[in-house]
């Protein structure tokens, strides 16, 4: 039976400056080198600690069966990184979520570990925590801990490929890593056999919690930290007011109309059709691709998708479910116009004229400065302290910015801050 302590590696200046002096030291052992910027945070240990702090954001709702701990968090955040969890050892989650793409990774739809595209583009994990459901169009998919038995599993199409045949080997693979046996243990110190698919999965979704932007240029003005250009000002006002109506469906805390959090009451699921699609005048939506339809089977949900957060969202292109829309400016005409209007082709129609479009989605008289003016306020979205934060890293890249080590029977969690290496975590293992 095994014993996991953790206990607080800073406690006061002089503390800190010893464990930078010693992670350092030790760095410089191992051959690793402090990048010269970068931000450690360090959560409470013993319960967990959401560190919202200025944000002012309410704490996410977490699954009873999967609390949240710092061991989990640092599990998760490997194995999220890991490529060694898909079939054929060449991809991560972190190949479709990349942090500095907002946790998207810039393609049209996403590509599986054997190279086969996907239908849909990989959503962002931006504030994922606060989602209501968690894929682009399914009303069943309530918790992470479902959802992300898609990806892993999903045959059709195959993105991480794991199988009944070869989930045994990856867990294998797991076991027979230096680091894994023992932050399984601290992650789950009550399961005897603690390296299992249910707690990859509870780790995974666990470290996904964590990916929380609230520090934007537009956060910043809202608290009286930063001042919005005339244009981005002018944009905000377009973008909350009744020309524009973006706010009907990208609105409260996470830019969106499926929005929970600790203490939220429950509203009805929406999911919208954006007139993306026509296709032969019939109100259909290019195969796979037709929206909760999917799901329902029912004509009224043909072409219905979940409005996506617009956190970050200048990083996320290309756009909609399928990333038919290049840029900003092109989702911004696209809503001004009413919808899009595909003139030649095997999806040749006039979305503008589905039959099944949401009501919101109207058209507007924006003129060309206007829509400037909007795309300007949507880049007062991006956080980029987000999406440069070294808690969210891929612990297994060169220059990335923590580094977790084995020490005798300890594990060490290293993490750079002003050009200094400082200790953020340690988990001392023994026997009993």
């Amino acid at each position: 039976m095994t014993r996991v302590d953790w206990r607080r590696a800073a406690n006061g200046a002089a503390t800190v400056i010893v464990a930078a002096a010693f992670a350092g030291a030790l760095l410089h052992l191992v051959g690793l080198q402090a990048p010269s910027t970068g931000r450690a945070d360090a959560h409470d240990t013993g319960t967990w600690h959401w560190d919202l702090g200025e944000r002012g954001l309410p704490e996410p709702r977490v699954p009873a069966d999967n609390p949240m701990s710092a061991e989990k968090v640092d599990l998760g955040r490997h194995l999220f990184y890991d490529k060694r969890l898909s079939g054929n050892g060449t991809t991560s989650c972190g190949s479709c979520h990349m942090p500095s793409r907002a946790f998207t990774d810039g393609r049209a739809t996403a590509v599986g570990s054997t190279g086969q595209a996907t239908d849909r583009s990989a959503p962002t994990l931006a504030n994922v925590a606060y989602n209501r459901t968690f894929a682009w169009a399914n009303p069943t998919l309530r918790t992470l801990e479902r959802q992300i038995l898609v990806p892993l599993f999903n045959e059709h199409p195959i993105e991480m490929g794991v199988t009944d045949e070869n989930s045994a080997v990856i867990i294998g693979r797991l076991r027979a890593d230096d680091r894994y046996p023992a932050m399984f243990r601290a992650a789950f110190p009550e399961t005897a056999d603690p390296v299992t698919w249910p707690n990859v999965t509870r780790a995974i979704t666990t470290f996904e919690r964590t990916l929380i932007s609230g520090d934007s240029t537009y956060d910043r003005a809202l608290r009286g930290e930063a001042t919005l250009t005339p244009s981005e000002q002018r944009g905000m006002d377009l973008f909350f007011g009744e020309r524009a109506e973006c706010h009907h469906c990208h609105n409260g805390i996470n830019m969106s109309d499926q929005q929970q959090w600790t203490g939220s009451y429950e509203e009805p699921l929406l999911f919208h059709n954006t007139g993306l699609y026509n296709v032969g005048g019939t109100g259909a939506y290019p195969e796979p691709n037709t929206g909760v339809h999917e799901v329902t089977g029912k004509a009224t949900d043909m072409g219905a998708f979940r409005a996506p957060t617009l956190r970050n969202i200048a990083k996320t292109a290309p756009y909609m479910h399928d990333g038919s829309i290049a840029t900003l400016r092109q989702v911004v005409d696209f809503y001004a116009d009413g919808g899009r209007d595909i003139a030649s082709g095997p999806n040749a129609g006039d979305g503008r004229k589905n039959p099944h479009k949401d009501g919101l989605i109207a058209g507007n008289d924006l003129d060309g400065p206007e829509r400037d003016d909007l795309v300007a306020f949507l880049g007062t979205l991006t956080d980029d302290r987000f999406l440069t934060n070294p808690a969210f890293s891929d612990p297994f890249a060169p220059s990335g910015h923590t580094r977790t080590l084995m020490i005798g029977g300890g594990i060490l969690t290293l993490g750079a801050a002003g050009g200094l290496w400082l200790l953020i975590r340690r988990r001392r293992v023994r026997a009993e």
